[in-house]
């Protein structure tokens, strides 16, 4: 099958969260690291405590339905209460000082990136009000992904107002896809386990979100899962532009599901830079280029298609020091221009 035109050149990004409590900083490191071509997000800060985390972050988003902290974790509760607003205060902050550090950039960049819990994974991690997780239960599953599709909109909307003129890309976190499509997900009690989600509605679900956030201006959606049991088809059968995975264990089967996508004209965010130790020394370029571009090279996919690809970090940077990160997002564009070397022969 004949690759498509490119879509440009090879950048960079990193997943969404970051360490610290200070959302100025976090904005100024990543969007100064992070410059045209490149892809700047808005920080996921988890170390300013409850209501930061990512599943309280995206929770704050849902339509019609309330969240709380209980003592087993965020629970549906009939009216919005002190959790729920903390973490709406706090996105809102967030979004506030983004548009202030854009107003101050001379040239400020042309796209954005912000990270969604997916509907799967946030079933996994809410619970009903009966205390067992929304997983259990079809109505609340399909609840749950109509919620937040009908909550992105506005979501949206006040980050585009924040960013004038940025195309926005969405990252759909779905780290929990694994154990909720194979069964593994504990109950509440822990003595058992969720029947495994069929993969027919875990694609449904992804669409009726990838559909909403399509309609609400998304220029670019992606899917973001582990590399165990990732199951690829099902995100690009759901309508994603791409697909966001670390590259440290995947098998060469899976190396060819990618290619397809990649031939088939979607973007692959390569997971290239581990970053589980953050004391750990980065590779250096060429290695990490190596890294790529070994498996690229030998499934026959040309120098040429790299353009599809954006270079990440293997998972969030929320366990590093602020300079640590830094260092991360320094790395990650110097192995894009490794990567765009390579693709210009």
């Amino acid at each position: 099958m004949p690759v498509p035109d490119s879509p440009g050149q090879v950048t960079a990004t990193a997943l969404g969260p970051w360490p610290g409590e200070d959302p100025v900083e976090a904005a100024r490191i990543i969007r100064g690291e992070l410059g045209s071509p490149h892809l700047p997000f808005l920080a996921e800060l988890p170390d300013r405590g409850v209501g930061s985390d990512a599943l309280g972050r995206t929770a704050s988003l849902l339509e019609g339905l309330a969240v709380d902290v209980q003592p087993h974790g965020w629970r549906f509760v009939d009216r919005p209460g002190k959790d729920l607003m903390r973490a709406r205060s706090a996105l809102s902050t967030d979004i506030n000082v983004l548009a202030d550090v854009i107003g101050a950039e001379d040239t400020p960049a042309t796209e954005l990136k912000i990270q969604l819990r997916g509907p799967l994974s946030l079933a996994a991690g809410l619970h009903l009000h009966n205390g067992e997780r929304a997983l259990i239960d079809y109505g609340a599953r399909r609840d749950l992904a109509a919620s937040l599709a009908a909550g992105v909109d506005a979501h949206l909307r006040r980050v585009a107002a924040a960013a004038p003129g940025a195309k926005l890309v969405v990252q759909l976190d779905e780290p929990d896809i694994a154990a909720v499509m194979a069964g593994t997900i504990p109950t509440s009690s822990g003595y058992r386990t969720l029947r495994a989600v069929a993969g027919s509605e875990v694609t449904e679900s992804w669409r009726v979100v990838i559909d909403a956030l399509r309609a609400a201006g998304a220029a670019e959606i992606v899917v973001a899962v582990c590399e165990v049991e990732a199951p690829f088809d099902r995100i690009i059968a759901a309508g994603a532009d791409g697909i966001a995975v670390p590259l440290r264990a995947l098998t060469s089967r899976q190396w060819e599901q990618l290619a397809g996508a990649v031939e088939a004209g979607k973007r692959l965010w390569a997971g290239v830079l581990a970053v589980d130790d953050p004391a750990a020394v980065l590779p250096r370029v060429p290695q990490a280029v190596e890294t790529l571009w070994r498996p690229w090279h030998q499934l026959g996919l040309p120098a040429g298609s790299l353009g599809s690809v954006r270079v990440t970090p293997s998972g969030g940077l929320a366990g590093h020091t602020p300079s640590s990160a830094t260092a991360v997002l320094t790395r990650l564009t110097q192995l894009a221009d490794g990567l765009n070397q390579l693709a210009l022969g």
